[in-house]
């Protein structure tokens, strides 16, 4: 029962992140150029949830010598992501919007959806490589973190008009 709570939290948690998200942003046209503004706490929020979903799935991975391979992506993946963000926060301040349409912004935001992009790639290859190795409640936590990773990544690309291939893993 403390795994399917987990997971319904987990749930709740990428839905309710991802009603905020779609507040994250104005889209805005004068004159036929459309600026995109971006909530700054929104994003460090975006980059967070990564964050997150690394630690949950590491967390799971770390008792397993065979999963360590995995679990070095993950980690390789979560130190970009971080060190993203960083560079995205010490550079926003106490701004509390960007315009994406803004180069230097709009590489700053991208680095950090890129760094996701590869996150969730790593705790995708996680559990597909997974075989019977983690027990079928670990790997069922695991997808759900993935997929609420997912749908972050997913909500954020298509407020900034990104395409995203990602698919859930099935549960």
């Amino acid at each position: 029962m403390k795994s399917l709570s987990r997971r319904n939290f987990m749930r709740s948690s990428a839905l309710g992140l991802s009603a905020a998200v779609l507040a994250a942003c104005t889209v805005a046209t004068t004159n036929g150029v459309t600026t995109i503004t971006l909530d700054v706490a929104k994003v460090k929020n975006y980059g967070q949830a990564g964050l997150n979903a690394a630690a949950t799935v590491t967390s799971y991975l770390s008792s397993f010598p065979a999963m360590a391979p995995y679990a070095l992506a993950i980690t390789a993946a979560e130190t970009a992501l971080s060190g993203a963000l960083g560079a995205f926060s010490t550079a926003a301040g106490s701004t509390l919007t960007i315009s994406y349409d803004d180069a230097t912004w709009k590489t700053r935001v991208d680095s950090i959806l890129t760094d996701l992009d590869t996150l969730a790639a790593a705790i995708e290859n996680a559990i597909a490589g997974a075989g019977s190795i983690l027990s079928a409640s670990v790997i069922a936590d695991a997808k759900t973190a993935y997929n609420a990773l997912a749908t972050v990544i997913s909500v954020f690309k298509a407020l900034l008009g990104v395409s995203d291939s990602r698919s859930p893993v099935g549960t």
